[in-house]
C-alpha cells in the first residue's frame, strides 16, 4: 500500500474515532442537560424571552449564542428543547446561525491569531447576519418547514402529589435519560454518516489543494472558500490555527474568512442532523444564509486594507 494512502487511511481512522467519541459525548451530554433545564424552566418562560413578537427576543438569542460554546452539532440538542419548548422561531434561527460562530473559543482564538479588530469586524457581521436572517425566515413563514415530530414532548410521569419524595426524583433524572438517549438513537445513523465522510474528506484532502484553487490570484477564491468550508468538519479550537496557516502559505484573508464561516457555521455533520428536525426547504435556506454569511465576510476583507496588513503579520510571524 502507497504510503500516502495508508497516512490518509490512518488520518480518517483517527479522525473518525476522534469526532464519534466526542459528539456522542456532546450530543448526551448536551441533551441531558437541556432536559434537566426544562424541568425547572417553564416553556412560558422560555417563550416569554425567545418570543418572536419582541425585538429583544432576537438580540437575547445572539447574545446567548455568543456565551455558549457549542459547536455547529452541539447546537443541535439545545435547537430540539427550544422547539420543545415552543420558543419563537425567529429567535431559535438566530440561536441556530449565532452559537457555533461566537462561541467564546472561536472569539478568543480570534483575537489571539488575528488581532482585536479583525476579530471584532468578524464578531459584528456573524451577529448582524444571524438576527436578519432569523427575523427574515420567520416573516417569510419558513417555520412551516420544521418537521412536525421535532415539536413532540416526552409524557411526565408520576402521581399528581405536590410532595416530590426520593422515589419520584430518581425517576425524573431517569425519565429525562429516557428522552436524550430517544433522541440519541434518531440522529445517530445521521451522525455517523456525516462523520465518515468528513473523515474522509479531512485524510484525503490536502491543504495545498485549497490553498490552490482559493489563492489570491482566483477570483473565485471566496465562494469556493465557503462552499468546501461546510464537508471540512473542523472544530473551534482548530479552525484558527488551519487558517492562520493556508494565510501564511498564500491564502487570502478573505477566502480565510469565507472558510472559518463555512466550516465553523454549517458542516456537513450538523446538516445531516438538522434533516432530522427540518425539512429540505429549511436545510437549503440555512446553508444560504450561512453561505452568504462566509461570502459577505470574505468580499469585506479582501476589499479593505486591513486584509493585506493581517496577512503580512500572519506570513512574517510564521517565518520568523
Amino acid at each position: 500500500m502507497a504510503p500516502e494512502l495508508l497516512s490518509g487511511l490512518q488520518e480518517a481512522a483517527n479522525m473518525f474515532l476522534f469526532l464519534a467519541f466526542e459528539l456522542t459525548l456532546l450530543f448526551l451530554l448536551i441533551s441531558y442537560g437541556v432536559g434537566v433545564l426544562q424541568e425547572y424552566v417553564s416553556s412560558e418562560r422560555i417563550q416569554s424571552v425567545l418570543s418572536s413578537r419582541k425585538g429583544k427576543g432576537y438580540i437575547f438569542a445572539a447574545l446567548m449564542g455568543a456565551i455558549t460554546p457549542f459547536c455547529s452539532c452541539s447546537t443541535i440538542p439545545f435547537l430540539k428543547g427550544l422547539l420543545r419548548a415552543r420558543a419563537g422561531f425567529g429567535p431559535m434561527m438566530v440561536f441556530l446561525f449565532s452559537s457555533p460562530l461566537l462561541n467564546p473559543v472561536i472569539i478568543g482564538l480570534f483575537v489571539v491569531t488575528f488581532g482585536l479588530q479583525v476579530a471584532f469586524v468578524y464578531f459584528i457581521i456573524a451577529l448582524s447576519v444571524s438576527i436578519i436572517a432569523g427575523f427574515t425566515l420567520e416573516k417569510l413563514g419558513f417555520e412551516r418547514y420544521v418537521e412536525p415530530v421535532a415539536y413532540d414532548m416526552p409524557t411526565p410521569s408520576g402521581c399528581g402529589s405536590s410532595h416530590v419524595s426520593l422515589e419520584e426524583q430518581q425517576s425524573r433524572w431517569l425519565r429525562i435519560w429516557n428522552t436524550t438517549w430517544k433522541d440519541f438513537k434518531s440522529v445517530l445513523p445521521y451522525l455517523l454518516v456525516g462523520i465518515l465522510i468528513g473523515s474522509c474528506i479531512y485524510g484525503f484532502l490536502p491543504t495545498e489543494f485549497i490553498s490552490k484553487y482559493a489563492g489570491k490570484d482566483n477570483l473565485l477564491a471566496i465562494p469556493i472558500s465557503a462552499v468546501i468550508g461546510i464537508p471540512l468538519y473542523i472544530r473551534a479550537e482548530a479552525v484558527i490555527p488551519l487558517s492562520a496557516a493556508l494565510a501564511a502559505k498564500g491564502m487570502s484573508l478573505g477566502a480565510v474568512m469565507a472558510l472559518i464561516i463555512g466550516s465553523a457555521g454549517a458542516s456537513l455533520t450538523e446538516v445531516i442532523l438538522l434533516r432530522s428536525i427540518f425539512k429540505m426547504q429549511m436545510i437549503a435556506a440555512f446553508l444560504v444564509v450561512i453561505i452568504g454569511m462566509a461570502m459577505l465576510a470574505g468580499f469585506l476583507y479582501a476589499l479593505t486594507p486591513l486584509g493585506n496588513d493581517v496577512v503580512i503579520t500572519i506570513v512574517t510571524a510564521a517565518s520568523a
